[in-house]
């Protein structure tokens, strides 16, 4: 087995890659305040093709060496905003149409797999408004309270082992990768 190279994989440009569609998947970091978690979020979200990433509060902005590190390009492929609120964040995008969920531990959370099945077999809300904003919070925080309770739902990974959370760019592409799978399911029928 040989490895692929870029030009063998077809890879757009950052050009190409602006005027491609993208998913309707917004991901909004609530002051995540490692840089490298921020980089690491735009690559993936630059990976997945989603909408754009939103930053809030005490997060890093683009340009930035440290967010360059882990983005590797990706901040400049992917569009961002930034809002010092989180609230204003998610306010501005209820308005836009999008479900919000944080992705949070909470009373009542709903699986990442059951909001993916929802998205894949037509059977929520998000049939009537297919456009989604997930929020990720503080590495030890997690999403502000007041950011949960204005929210849709929350979605929970289902986690195994002694520790009660993952590294938030872990899990930024854990349900960055699941919801995108299942919007391009969507997008296929």
């Amino acid at each position: 087995m040989k490895k692929l190279t870029s030009a063998e994989m077809g890879r757009m440009n950052i050009d190409q890659y602006k005027e491609a569609d993208k998913l309707p998947l917004v991901v909004v970091l609530d002051n995540v305040r490692s840089q490298h978690n921020v980089g690491a979020v735009f690559r993936t979200a630059d990976a997945m093709r989603i909408e754009k990433v939103v930053l809030c509060g005490i997060c890093c902005c683009p340009p930035n060496q440290e967010i360059h590190k882990t983005a590797l390009g990706a901040e400049e492929s992917v569009e961002w905003s930034y809002f010092k609120d989180t609230i204003e964040a998610v306010r501005a995008l209820q308005a836009e149409g999008y479900t919000v969920y944080a992705v949070e531990q909470a009373h009542d959370s709903i699986t990442l797999e059951d909001v993916a099945e929802q998205i894949t077999n037509y059977k929520s809300q998000i049939t009537n408004r297919p456009k989604i904003a997930v929020i990720l919070g503080h590495e030890v925080f997690g999403v502000q309270q007041e950011v949960v309770d204005i929210c849709t739902q929350c979605i929970e990974i289902p986690q195994y082992g002694t520790k009660h959370s993952m590294n938030v760019s872990v899990t930024a592409g854990i349900v960055m990768y699941r919801l995108a799978s299942s919007l391009r399911q969507e997008t296929k029928k």
